[in-house]
C-alpha cells in the first residue's frame, strides 16, 4: 500500500504542462526537475541556454523582460505543450548596490522588468486560457527578504513587494475560474547565482557584507527546498490556497 501510494505521489502532475521561466539553472532548475518527477510535460527557458538544463524538460531562448520577449515565449509554450495548465514565474536576480541613490535609472526599470513586469506580462498571455478551461495554477517566485528592504537590494526588493501585491489582486481576479495564484519566497539558498551575489556584496561593504549565521533552522537552503514548496502550490494538495505567499527561508526573516 505505501509504495503504491508514493508511486501515485510522485506522478500527481501526470497529464499537466509547465512553464517555468528562469529553469536552466539554481531554484529554478530544481523547480523544473521536481515537476517532471511528478509527471508533468515541462517546458523552460533563460536568455541563453546552459548545460544545467535539467533532462527531459524543452528548453526555449527567451528574454522575458520585454515584451515582444513574453509573446515569443507565450506563443512557443502554445506550440510545444498545447496550452499551459501550471505557470512558475521564476525569473529573477539583482546586483547589490551600496544605497539607494547609488541605483542608475536603468537599473531601477531592469529591475522592474524583469522581477515585476515580466510575471505581469506573461500572465495576461497565458491565463486567459487556465480561466477558459477553468483550471491552472500560477506560482511567482518573491523574496523572503521583501519585509526587510535591505538596502544592497533595494531595487529588487521593491519589485518584488510589487509582484507580491499584484499576485494577491490577480489570486482574487481568478478565482471565480477555478484558478489558483499563489507565491513562494525563497530565503537565503545555496546556488551558484546567490554565492556569486554575496560575494558582490562583500566586496561592496569592505567586509563580510551579510550576517552568515544560518537561519534557525541551522543550515541554509537548498534548491530542492524551494522546489518542494512550489510542487505543492501546483499541485490538488493546494486546491483550497489562493493568494498566498509561502515563505521558505528557514526562519531567516520575520513574518510580512
Amino acid at each position: 500500500m505505501t509504495e503504491l501510494k508514493n508511486e501515485t505521489e510522485m506522478r500527481e502532475l501526470a497529464g499537466k504542462r509547465a512553464l517555468v521561466t528562469g529553469g536552466s539553472r539554481g531554484i529554478g532548475a530544481a523547480i523544473v526537475r521536481r515537476l517532471l518527477d511528478a509527471g508533468a510535460e515541462v517546458l523552460t527557458t533563460a536568455r541563453s541556454k546552459a548545460s544545467t538544463v535539467p533532462e527531459g524538460a524543452a528548453f526555449v531562448e527567451a528574454d522575458v523582460r520585454t515584451r515582444a520577449g513574453a509573446e515569443a515565449l507565450a506563443a512557443a509554450a502554445r506550440e510545444t505543450l498545447g496550452g499551459v495548465d501550471i505557470l512558475v514565474d521564476n525569473a529573477g536576480g539583482a546586483l547589490p548596490f551600496p544605497s539607494a541613490g547609488a541605483i542608475p535609472d536603468e537599473e531601477w526599470q531592469d529591475q522592474l522588468d524583469l522581477n515585476f513586469l515580466a510575471s505581469v506580462r506573461l500572465d495576461s498571455l497565458l491565463t486567459p486560457g487556465m480561466r477558459e478551461r477553468r483550471s491552472g495554477a500560477v506560482v511567482h517566485v518573491s523574496s523572503a527578504a521583501v519585509p526587510t528592504s535591505a538596502p544592497p537590494f533595494l531595487h529588487y526588493t521593491a519589485a518584488k513587494a510589487a509582484l507580491e501585491n499584484y499576485s494577491r489582486g490577480l489570486a482574487l481576479e481568478l478565482a471565480s475560474f477555478g484558478v489558483r495564484v499563489n507565491a513562494v519566497s525563497p530565503g537565503r539558498t545555496a546556488t551558484p547565482g546567490g554565492e556569486a551575489t554575496r560575494e558582490q556584496w562583500a566586496r561592496l561593504s569592505e567586509g563580510p557584507g551579510q550576517d552568515n549565521t544560518a537561519p534557525p533552522l541551522g543550515r541554509d537552503g537548498r534548491p530542492e527546498d524551494i522546489a518542494e514548496a512550489v510542487l505543492f502550490l501546483v499541485s490538488d494538495r493546494a486546491s483550497w490556497l489562493t493568494g498566498r505567499n509561502l515563505a521558505v527561508d528557514g526562519g531567516e526573516f520575520p513574518a510580512a
